[in-house]
């Protein structure tokens, strides 16, 4: 009675789920051509003795066909996207002043945008045959462009190392031909110059669709297209000298930046003359003056992407159960995106 159980639960989440792998388009599947026949009587004969994934000896049996239930990926990402600042502090901290983080409403950007080249290790296992589950640990660099309006047209370019960790998730379905998957991982991005790392969540759905080669069953290319969603922690805290946070460039037309802020300071009337006399901004100006880069720039905001969503389209070369490659490309929206990767996978721990 408990095995019939059994099997009636593992039918239902086959045919509920079908799932894909963490590159999703080696997903669990049952429709095989007469080509292809052979090698699924071949599964059912399979005696499956390993730890996970939990349920996987009776997927065999019944003629699933199931990824590999260990693997470890290698990703390159290199990514761009626009950057929204609210909610700006800022405090100086030189020689002679020591000022804390105050307000500053007076200060309005053009386009800010973030750069970064990061590459990450991602181990993962399929807890059942519909079900992965994964970490993330990676290595990058990121550059933030920050561009003032006013008071001053002024540049900030930064680029600082960032480590990452982190966990997903990943479960899919089939429709006939179509898979989709849902994809979520929490990572805590940890950026040199900040004081507290960020976390970011990212969301993944993707349709595709997988073709199987003629005489290798086992080799499949796949391609899809989908969205990802990305959410940042928005409070952000940090401090930077600014011989770090502004370029050459700007010290080369320090004269030119304390005209422009003396000609708008002149056209305040005497309220915001007194809110901007009590912020930092009149210190941060005098160490531009001066060409005082040792000073030391503390900082509070909140930071978010400007498009959460963006459209991406990608493809996949599985040459054999154990080794698969990929690539994804962020087209459509604001941000943009690169993604190289290989995956290897093995079979595990046996069972006792």
């Amino acid at each position: 009675m408990m095995k019939n159980k059994i099997k009636i639960l593992v039918l239902l989440s086959f045919f509920i789920f079908a799932i894909g792998n963490q590159s999703r388009a080696q997903y669990v599947t049952k429709k095989v051509s007469t080509k292809h026949q052979a090698y699924t009587d071949s599964l059912k004969s399979i005696d499956y003795n390993y730890t996970f994934p939990i349920l996987g000896k009776a997927a065999y049996k019944n003629g699933f066909d199931i990824p590999y239930p260990l693997g470890i990926m290698s990703n390159f990402v290199w990514l761009d996207q626009g950057i929204d600042i609210t909610n700006l502090q800022l405090g100086v901290q030189s020689t002679n002043v020591d000022l804390p983080l105050t307000p500053i409403d007076f200060i309005t950007f053009g386009e800010n945008r973030n750069t970064s080249y990061t590459f990450n290790v991602r181990p993962d296992v399929w807890i059942f045959p519909f079900l992965n589950v994964y970490g993330l640990f990676g290595y990058g660099t990121s550059t933030t462009e920050v561009n003032l309006a006013t008071p001053i047209e002024l540049k900030s370019v930064v680029t600082q190392n960032i480590r990452t960790k982190g966990v997903g998730v990943m479960g899919a379905f089939g429709i006939g031909p179509i898979w989709a998957s849902v994809d979520a991982n929490w990572t805590w991005n940890k950026p040199e110059l900040l004081d507290d790392p960020l976390l970011v969540k990212v969301l993944g759905i993707r349709l595709g669709h997988t073709i199987k080669f003629k005489d290798r069953p086992d080799r499949n290319f796949a391609i899809w297209a989908g969205g990802m969603r990305v959410k940042m922690t928005s409070e952000t805290f940090g401090q930077i000298t600014l011989i770090d946070a502004l370029p050459a460039e700007t010290w080369n037309r320090t004269a030119e930046i304390v005209a422009q802020y003396d000609a708008w300071y002149a056209e305040l009337g005497p309220i915001k003359k007194e809110a901007v006399d009590n912020s930092a901004f009149p210190e941060i100006i005098n160490s531009i003056d001066n060409a005082d880069g040792s000073t030391i720039v503390k900082y509070g905001m909140d930071k978010q992407v400007i498009n959460m969503w963006n459209g991406v389209v990608g493809a996949q070369l599985q040459l054999n159960k154990h080794w698969i490659i990929r690539t994804e490309l962020g087209l459509v929206g604001d941000r943009k995106s690169i993604l190289f990767s290989a995956n290897y996978r093995l079979l595990g721990i046996k069972k006792k």
